[in-house]
């Protein structure tokens, strides 16, 4: 089984962790610490929110300034155009901020916001059927 973290510089970890939790996401209390939450995305899927001096420890280099340039765009799926909206809306209500405008090519919806820091997260809708198998659709349509 794979899973994937990914490690996010943050200011503040436990302003983080109320923003996040406002958007419905949970934390691993065994992997978190007052310089660190491990926030569950799905369930091999999280992030490692680390204050700056704990992200200094993984890296060489400066960390990058979100308000100088986009490091890392982080792309969750969600299971609809609402749950689109949804996200957003209480990504902004828990202090986000609007990063580029929806896009909406039909079979898929999506837009985008910054958190706290400014890492720019992007929430996207797809039709299922937009993305079966050719074979599947062939067989949908027999």
């Amino acid at each position: 089984m794979r899973m994937i973290f990914v490690n996010l510089p943050v200011k503040d970890v436990q302003a983080s962790r109320r923003f996040f939790g406002a958007l419905g996401f949970t934390f691993n209390e065994q992997f978190s610490n007052e310089n660190s939450a491990a926030m569950t995305i799905e369930e091999n899927i999280s992030a490692m929110l680390l204050e700056h001096a704990r992200f200094r420890d993984f890296i060489k280099g400066d960390i990058s300034d979100p308000a100088k340039g986009v490091e890392v765009l982080t792309c969750l799926s969600a299971g609809s155009r609402a749950e689109v909206e949804d996200t957003y809306a209480k990504a902004i209500a828990a202090g986000g901020k609007p990063w580029m405008p929806p896009q909406d090519h039909g079979f898929m919806y999506g837009t985008s916001f910054q958190d706290l820091d400014g890492h720019v997260w992007e929430i996207m809708w797809m039709d299922p059927a937009a993305v079966m198998p050719t074979e599947a659709k062939e067989a949908e349509h027999a």
